[in-house]
């Protein structure tokens, strides 16, 4: 008889609404806790209470209520938003780093090639004196261009070049003819077929083009990836990541373990799947990295950066030195295209005999010092390092996330699983979209991406084909008029009849289709990709 009435007892006892084990557990440190989170203590118990109200976090006893949980998820996204752009801020700093450095040491190699024009060229006499600012316009040019101005280089060379003909021609021809304005329009004209400067103008432009636009088209990169990781970085994340994360990082508050890390595998598929948009980033973020990389490289290729930029002034004294050596021949063969200058009836003049002699310099004798060189090695070197650094971002950004999250790896055993405190069994996701569809943290359409970060994939994809055309020496803005190497003054005056009307200097001319159509055509392109995901997102719905 007593075994039954013992049992009787002991059920009645176990039944009765008595004080269960932890039932009178405190919440002082959960209360210390969310106050300190900036939330008042209104509602917030005193002693654990039954957690059937639980949405995100596992039920059982807590010291959160409905609100609490709601405030702490809602704080969750915020903390872990505030992670993502401060990594993204950090980003941001290095490549701005890397642009003030390279920008530095470029326009200090323009400036230098700018103030040795006065050494190399004043032995030309008046054909540098007089005209300083046709010399200084090139440089002008040049760094407009560099700052991104729509300059077509091609055109801004061939124009410097044909002006300095005229002017070389009118200085050396005698004293007692004149020179009429459509005279040495035909002049200039002869640039192309006569090449009165030997081959320096063709040699100088391809090595100048190439120089400027992967220049130019370096920075843009810079800037283009600073921008899509600001961009990409103020996403806000999705409801379905909020609740992912506050069962990751507060609800371990809320069952009174506070002290227990999440596991890392555990960390990691919340963040992929938050993040899951993110990382479809990297197959075109690394395709970009290594194509900057490349032309970082290509600076030291010989003619490197800086030999090309120093010797600016060398190669017009080399080309000017030719004309003047074959100035009768020259001469001879504009009479032949142009006409005779000179009033009617003066007959021929005699060719100018006195040619001005200079030094012997030549392009091909300039070697830039040894500093130089070790400072481009030492740039295109930092460059390229801190390059490969980021090439990983997007899908090391997780990882980055999860060691300030999650718990190390000697803790793996007993650390918070999302249920309990002990090991996390299932698998890690792999990185992006389509890789979460079994994610068994955070709930995703693998068919819905985010289009913010679908148009800056398609930035990356743009500046990437812009570096690519870069190494060949071709910029996409002006690819359309570059097709014609000869550039613009080419051609023949007829008969001694030359147009009257010249085009401003650097200017384009009124009835440009070409660039007018190539311009036009990348619009339509521009419109077209704006309108594919706008498509795309229709047809989901």
């Amino acid at each position: 008889m007593r075994l039954p009435v013992l049992l009787c007892v002991s059920l009645c006892l176990s039944a009765a609404p008595g004080p269960v084990a932890g039932a009178d557990r405190s919440c002082t440190d959960l209360r210390q806790f969310y106050t300190g989170k900036g939330f008042t203590l209104v509602e917030v118990p005193q002693t654990e209470i039954s957690g059937e109200h639980l949405r995100m976090c596992p039920q059982g006893p807590t010291c959160c209520t409905s609100t609490m949980e709601e405030n702490l998820g809602g704080l969750s996204a915020q903390e872990t938003e505030g992670l993502i752009r401060e990594a993204g801020r950090s980003l941001q700093s290095a490549f701005n780093a890397l642009h003030r450095g390279f920008d530095t040491y470029f326009t200090e190699l323009h400036v230098r090639s700018e103030r040795s024009l006065q050494e190399v060229l004043s032995p030309l006499g008046p054909l540098y004196s007089q005209n300083t600012r046709l010399y200084g316009d090139l440089y002008a040019d040049l760094r407009q261009y560099y700052r991104g101005s729509a300059l077509n280089l091609d055109e801004t060379l061939s124009e410097f070049w044909s002006r300095l003909l005229e002017r070389t021609f009118k200085i050396s021809a005698p004293t007692e003819v004149t020179l009429s304005e459509d005279y040495l329009e035909c002049v200039a004209k002869q640039q192309e077929t006569l090449r009165p400067f030997g081959d320096v103008p063709r040699d100088m432009r391809a090595k100048l083009i190439r120089a400027f636009v992967t220049a130019r088209s370096f920075v843009q990169g810079l800037i283009v990836s600073g921008e899509v990781v600001r961009k990409v970085s103020q996403v806000h994340l999705s409801p379905e990541c909020m609740k992912a994360l506050m069962k990751l990082v507060y609800c371990p508050h809320c069952r009174g373990i506070a002290s227990v890390k999440p596991c890392s595998n555990y960390c990691s598929n919340v963040i992929k799947g938050c993040l899951a948009n993110q990382a479809d980033l990297n197959p075109e973020w690394q395709n970009l990295i290594d194509t900057m990389i490349q032309v970082a490289s290509s600076f030291s290729t010989e003619p490197s950066l800086d030999v090309v930029l120093s010797s600016i002034p060398a190669r017009i004294y080399e080309a000017v030195h030719f004309l003047q050596d074959n100035m009768d021949t020259f001469t001879a063969r504009v009479y032949q295209a142009c006409g005779t200058p000179g009033e009617p009836g003066t007959g021929s003049p005699p060719l100018h005999e006195q040619r001005k002699k200079s030094g012997s310099l030549t392009a091909s004798e300039y070697k830039p010092s040894p500093t130089a060189g070790l400072r481009l090695e030492m740039q295109v070197s930092d460059l390229s390092s801190k390059l490969r650094e980021m090439r990983q971002y997007w899908t090391q950004l997780p990882v980055a996330l999860c060691s300030k999250l999650a718990a190390g790896g000697a803790g793996q055993d007993k650390c918070w699983n999302g249920v309990t405190k002990a090991r996390y069994l299932p698998e890690v996701m792999g990185d992006g979209l389509a890789n979460q569809i079994n994610n068994p943290e955070v709930e995703l359409d693998i068919t819905k991406p985010d289009m913010t970060i679908r148009q800056q994939i398609m930035q990356l994809k743009i500046m990437s084909n812009r570096l690519k055309n870069a190494l060949d020496g071709n910029d996409v803005d002006f690819q359309d008029a570059s097709d014609d190497i000869s550039g613009s003054g080419s051609g023949m005056c007829v008969g001694g009849q030359c147009p009257r009307n010249r085009p401003g200097l650097y200017a384009y001319p009124p009835d440009n289709n070409r660039v007018r159509g190539a311009a036009a055509s990348q619009t339509r392109l521009s419109g077209l990709l704006l309108l594919f995901p706008l498509a795309t997102l229709l047809l989901q719905r």
